[in-house]
């Protein structure tokens, strides 16, 4: 297989989980190497996603590194026969890759829980919202990057369209409803998007609201991606730098208690649609 320059997130999370599971059993890279018959220097750049591996290899690996976990073996050389990228690379080369790896990180998964402060998830948004979102950009996105951003975003809320869609959760806090980006015409139109889609079977909205308090990880908007098996699921950071993702042990236990303790705070689902009608009657004028 010929290497990748730019391999995507996924490549590189398959690598990463080989590595991991060679260097749990002990095994130095040569002695890999020669289970392949493959020259040494073949197995970092495996590691590293520059290079593919076939199904077979995986299990080959697997068996010899002595990993009796065989859900996570099926996942990884699930994950190694996959060989053409899915919609998102029409995108590559108008966008930076970590928005690629979003989508791509979306598609896969089993289920999505994400938690947001100031914003509204992107899987929810309404296309003017979205614009809205990104007209506030610093420095200001030209508009074929815009464009580039909106298309993006809205391809990727037809996840939870599909036949067999992840299972939805969104953590939304009472600031990111009370955004009036676009004014309070998108606002009104945004909340209803929301109420319409929390009514739907694999969708569940929760808000919480400003009499909560703080807590933690109230500085940070987040989704927890989880896969068919718990070691391979991810967490997906925003920033205004650009996407995190994470995946160590540690990281995932940390994230999974956040999301607990979230839940905690968050009103339970009836009560939440109730609280987003509110803010919608305040923003229509119909409440004293």
């Amino acid at each position: 297989m010929p290497p990748r320059s730019t391999p995507t997130a996924r490549q590189q999370r398959l690598g990463h989980e080989l590595r991991k599971l060679r260097e749990q059993s002990g095994m130095p890279v040569q002695q890999a190497a020669a289970l392949l018959g493959v020259d040494r220097t073949r197995i970092p750049n495996i590691e590293s996603g520059r290079f593919g591996i076939s199904a077979e290899r995986v299990r080959t690996l697997a068996f010899n590194y002595g990993c009796p976990d065989t859900g996570l073996v099926d996942l990884l050389a699930e994950m190694a026969q996959e060989r053409a990228g899915g919609w998102w690379e029409e995108h590559r080369g108008l966008l930076l890759p970590g928005l690629l790896d979003i989508a791509e990180l979306e598609y896969h998964a089993m289920e999505l829980t994400t938690s947001t402060t100031t914003h509204i998830p992107g899987l929810l948004q309404t296309e003017e919202h979205a614009r809205a979102v990104f007209d506030t950009a610093d420095p200001q996105l030209p508009g074929p990057d815009l464009m580039a951003r909106l298309s993006l975003r809205l391809r990727r809320q037809e996840v939870l369209d599909r036949d067999r869609p992840p299972m939805y959760e969104a953590v939304i806090h009472e600031a990111a409803l009370r955004m009036q980006f676009g004014g309070p015409n998108v606002a009104r139109a945004q909340l209803d998007r929301i109420l319409g889609q929390s009514e739907r079977d694999r969708i569940t909205v929760r808000v919480i609201p400003f009499a909560a308090g703080g807590f933690p990880g109230a500085g940070q908007s987040f989704t927890y991606a989880g896969a068919a098996v718990p070691q391979l699921d991810t967490v997906q950071l925003d920033s205004s730098h650009g996407s995190m993702l994470l995946d160590s042990d540690m990281q995932l236990r940390r994230y999974r208690g956040l999301l607990e303790r979230l839940r905690t705070l968050a009103l339970p689902v009836e009560e939440s649609r109730d609280f987003i009608r509110s803010i919608t009657q305040d923003l229509r004028g119909e409440r004293p």
